[in-house]
């Protein structure tokens, strides 16, 4: 694994196992193309532009300024993810994480000072509920339940 931190390469003593750290970009970096990674986290802290594919976690840091595609297993955002984004088992979104696009997670967070704009599908974690594909029929009526009494002010 190789770090890279501003003008510099960093080169771990250790390789990472997987499921750990996969990589880390700083500021000062910027990178435009498709990032694919197998497994592990990877942390965004600078300028990205393109696509994302992970079967891991992705971080987009308090500097991380991501143009993308995102799809990951985990997707935590503290920074500005401009792009729609598909995480398969939860989506992140911190105290100032701003997210502009599209959502399709089965979980997701999104804490007080963080920020979204876009349309947001989440399948049901109910075996043969409903899916993003099968969109969900509105209840016809909704009647009071039977505990529940009038109040008259």
């Amino acid at each position: 694994m190789t770090l890279f931190k501003g003008d510099r390469t960093v080169r771990p003593a250790a390789v990472q196992a997987e499921g750990q750290l996969a990589a880390v970009i700083e500021p000062g970096i910027d990178i435009e193309g498709k990032l694919r990674a197998a497994g592990g986290t990877v942390r965004l802290n600078s300028r990205f532009k393109g696509e994302i594919v992970s079967e891991g976690t992705i971080v987009v840091a308090e500097h991380g300024d991501v143009e993308a595609a995102i799809q990951a297993k985990v997707i935590c955002i503290a920074g500005k993810v401009t792009g729609n984004v598909h995480a398969t088992e939860r989506l992140e979104i911190k105290d100032h994480g701003v997210l502009m696009g599209d959502i399709h997670t089965p979980v997701l967070t999104v804490e007080p000072g963080g920020y979204f704009e876009g349309e947001c599908q989440m399948p049901s974690p109910q075996p043969g509920g409903p899916t993003a594909s099968q969109p969900r029929e509105p209840d016809a009526e909704v009647s009071p339940a039977p505990e529940s009494r009038d109040l008259q002010l």
